[in-house]
């Protein structure tokens, strides 16, 4: 089968390797139809490649067509239509008991002390085969896989693998108060969603980025924006938008990528220009994030307010303001999503022919598999208005 493979910084291909088998009792063979680029993927393009190996298969949020089941598999079978979760857990451990599905027992990867594994992401995570190919096998398939109705396109369903349980919990961790005020930092594909499902909660929204075309489609959703290019303090202006107390709550939906950090980013330069087996430990155990959008959470949240942090972080010694987090009393929310958690709130919204969420108005390219190294490039160029790419085998 074709896959899009990692070989590099900056270096994604698309190759023919050997299609996936069932292997134990409680797999399943999905034959993608649909698998998006995400921006966590984007971490592995430029930054995480000290925990890569050449020829990984990149992607984690696919959906398709059931093609084959293992022996213990009733929930599913041939010629199903399914979403797969970007997580890989059991559904029935002592975490996954208490809907903690992104710590599942069963599949946290313990020799590297993370979480549950997840598709394509990584050795921290399993180094699992992930999605953006003709074909994907997929672990503790008697608990991941979601059913989804035949008929409507892919792009009605195929966020439920990521971006929009991703968004939803983002949202519920960020503990709004009745009518609040929620700010989201950075509106790519999980900050778009954040806004549009905060707003749908009867929430007030400002959404912060300096990208045109990301500014442009939170406003046709009746987000509020800041554009971050052409304002230079928002914090500032966000207080000022907010009877001078700063917002409710904050979602940080940028991560370990944001501008504005330069020291950190000579570090993330360095860590990628060592070998492995030396650039490995310095990310495991330094600070390499870049931290300007946290920093301007922690700054823009009003004084007992809760920041929800999504993006992702990869850094163990990042230095927090902590004298200021603790004086204003802030709490903070984190963490990989809990897919299937929210699975039940998110599927009556996406069936809805309303479309509730304008989750047809989120993909802004749709490419063949074979065009994925033009793709990873447009996505991290934020070319041609990229907000989100899916890929078609």
């Amino acid at each position: 089968m074709k896959a899009v493979t990692w070989h590099g910084k900056r270096d994604v291909r698309v190759e023919e390797v050997s299609d996936p088998q069932i292997k134990e009792a409680n797999d399943a063979i999905i034959r993608v139809t649909s698998s998006g680029i995400c921006g966590s993927d984007l971490h592995l393009y430029e930054v995480l490649g000290p925990f890569m190996a050449e020829g990984d298969i990149l992607g984690h949020e696919p959906m398709g067509i059931v093609e084959e089941v293992g022996s213990a598999i009733t929930t599913i079978k041939p010629g199903d239509r399914v979403v797969i979760p970007f997580n890989i857990s059991c559904g029935h451990c002592h975490t996954c008991s208490q809907e903690l599905y992104a710590q599942c027992e069963t599949t946290q990867v313990r020799e590297q002390g993370t979480g549950a594994a997840l598709f394509g992401y990584t050795k921290l995570y399993g180094q699992v085969p992930g999605g953006q190919a003709e074909y994907l096998r997929v672990p503790e398939a008697q608990f991941g896989p979601i059913k989804v109705p035949a008929g409507p396109p892919d792009e009605r369903f195929v966020y439920l693998s990521d971006v929009l349980p991703t968004a939803w919990q983002a949202v519920a961790f960020a503990h709004l108060p009745e009518g609040g005020s929620l700010a989201v930092f950075g509106l790519g594909p999980i900050g778009q969603m954040c806004a549009r499902i905060a707003r749908h909660l009867g929430h007030r929204v400002i959404g912060v980025d300096g990208v045109t075309a990301r500014l442009e489609m939170a406003r046709r959703h009746g987000i509020e924006v800041i554009d971050a290019s052409e304002v230079h303090d928002v914090p500032e202006e966000i207080r000022h938008r907010t009877s001078g107390r700063g917002a409710d709550s904050v979602i940080d939906a940028v991560g370990m990528e944001a501008h504005g950090s330069p020291a950190a980013k000579i570090a993330q330069t360095i860590a990628g220009l060592l070998p492995d087996a030396v650039a490995a430990p310095l990310m495991s155990h330094a600070g390499v994030d870049r931290l300007a959008a946290l920093n301007q959470a922690i700054d823009a949240v009003r004084r007992g307010g809760v920041i929800s942090v999504i993006g992702v972080y990869g850094g163990m010694t990042d230095p927090l303001p902590m004298l200021r987090m603790f004086d204003k009393g802030i709490s903070i929310r984190m963490g990989q999503a809990h897919v299937r958690r929210w699975i039940s709130a998110l599927m009556p919204l996406v069936t809805d022919e309303d479309d509730p969420l304008g989750v047809m108005d989120l993909t802004t390219h749709r490419l063949p598999l074979d065009q994925a190294p033009q793709a990873y490039e447009m996505f991290q160029k934020k070319a041609d208005g990229a907000v989100k790419i899916l890929l078609k085998p």
